[in-house]
């Protein structure tokens, strides 16, 4: 990346837009890089310890937006969140959470203000799935709730947790909540089926969700498992009921994604459910 790049507008202390050779025009958003500054400013790039470069024209667009309407002290504020999760998380952000996280994170404020909470159905799901994410995105609502003098509903933190993974795996937001409305539906159908409540703490309900998410990725991935005819014939024999309910998840999936679910994916089904309903 080149050494330097020219100020074309200063939007405030720690966000300004600038020409690029290769991007055109970006905003750079960094710790005091606006700063007595003025259009046609050399701006080095290392002028800060960590800056952020939005380059994509889209998400230029939306940033710059949102500073019209949203208060300066989010915008700083979320500035120093972002690195602050970037650190934690260690590598680098899909750089469309600055609006995501921003716009999400202003609204939610605004909630909390008028007493509105919204609940959120996948909050022990999202703790499980992505650990890392969910710590940070508790730290985060810390943070927030100390600056703003607040205290965030706990479901924000699920919330919070979606955008640092959608960040993370450049995933959006509307294909993780789809995937996580279809492991939801796929635990209703095996509670419906075998007439138990799950603790959320059991270890194998854990289990059995995180295998559901990899299973769910394997189908988009195309990947397949190798076929093991031995252990589907003692599955079947042994352990009937999982076996069947399985193949009803297997279903369930296969209407849902729209695509073909590797058949070998009911057996490995089958134990985890096994292991849930010893465990009842």
């Amino acid at each position: 990346m080149e050494q330097g790049i020219i100020v074309q507008k200063v939007l405030n202390n720690n966000v300004v837009i600038a020409a690029h050779p290769t991007y055109k025009e970006v905003v750079l958003i960094g710790k005091g890089i606006g700063f007595d500054r003025k259009k046609g400013d050399l701006v080095p790039l290392d002028i800060a310890d960590k800056t952020f470069l939005l380059k994509n024209e889209h998400e230029k667009e939306q940033y710059v937006n949102l500073l019209n309407y949203i208060d300066k002290e989010i915008i700083d504020f979320m500035n120093d969140v972002l690195f602050y999760i970037e650190e934690r998380i260690g590598q680098d952000l899909n750089e469309h959470i600055h609006v995501a996280l921003t716009d999400h994170i202003t609204f939610a404020i605004n909630r909390v203000h008028k007493n509105i909470h919204f609940s959120n159905p996948f909050l022990f799901e999202i703790e499980s799935l992505y650990p890392k994410e969910y710590l940070v995105a508790k730290e985060v609502v810390e943070m927030l709730n100390t600056k703003f003098a607040i205290t965030f509903p706990e479901g924000e933190i699920g919330f919070i947790a979606l955008h640092i993974h959608s960040a993370v795996t450049n995933k959006s937001i509307k294909d993780i909540n789809q995937h996580h409305k279809l492991i939801t539906q796929l635990i209703q159908v095996i509670k419906d089926s075998l007439e138990i409540t799950i603790e959320k703490g059991n270890v194998n309900y854990n289990r059995l969700i995180q295998h559901l998410h990899r299973t769910i990725e394997r189908v988009h991935l195309d990947e397949k498992l190798g076929k093991q005819n031995n252990l589907a014939n003692m599955l079947k024999k042994t352990y009937p009921l999982c076996y069947n309910l399985a193949w009803k998840l297997i279903k369930v999936m296969q209407k849902e994604l729209n695509r073909e679910v590797n058949e070998t994916e009911a057996l490995y089904l089958t134990i985890h459910l096994q292991r849930l309903t010893n465990n009842i």
